[in-house]
């Protein structure tokens, strides 16, 4: 019985080692992404409606800054602002991404479905601020696209 208890107790530090490992390498892999390619996968949830695995890229007290529109401080806000305007996921086209150091300016277009099922267009220019590969800080400047 004690031998078999000490097998079973090595297979399963072995499994805990294993797993550790992968998860380290999971790591120092998302930690050589750059800012860019971080936001673009973040960004993919959102495109799916995934929006709790969109904000695990965002700090906590994350800063959304809608330029002459409002301000979101953290996670909670962010949150909230996603189920109100997000009533299906965004379409989002990038034209243009652009990096230096800490920051990633992002323009292109979005599309989001309103209350009434219609979809409202809407051109951005956002840059994005990060801390230790997380989003920090948003300022968005959004104009609607007049038909």
């Amino acid at each position: 019985m004690k031998k078999l208890l000490f097998v079973i107790s090595v297979l399963l530090i072995v499994n805990l080692e294993a797993q550790a490992n992968k998860n380290y390498n999971n790591l120092k892999q998302q930690k050589n992404m750059n800012n860019t390619t971080i936001l673009h996968t973040a960004n993919e949830y959102v495109s799916k409606g995934d929006y709790e695995s969109f904000l695990a890229y965002c700090t906590s007290d994350t800063k959304w800054v809608f330029v002459g529109e409002r301000i979101l401080t953290g996670k909670e806000e962010v949150r909230a602002y996603m189920k109100e305007f997000y009533i299906e996921p965004p379409v989002f086209d990038v034209e243009l991404a652009i990096e230096d150091g800490d920051f990633v300016t992002v323009t292109g277009s979005i599309s989001l479905k309103n209350k009434t099922g219609k979809y409202e267009h809407f051109n951005y220019c956002d840059i994005w601020r990060f801390e230790d590969g997380k989003i920090a800080e948003l300022k968005a400047f959004v104009i609607e696209k007049k038909p």
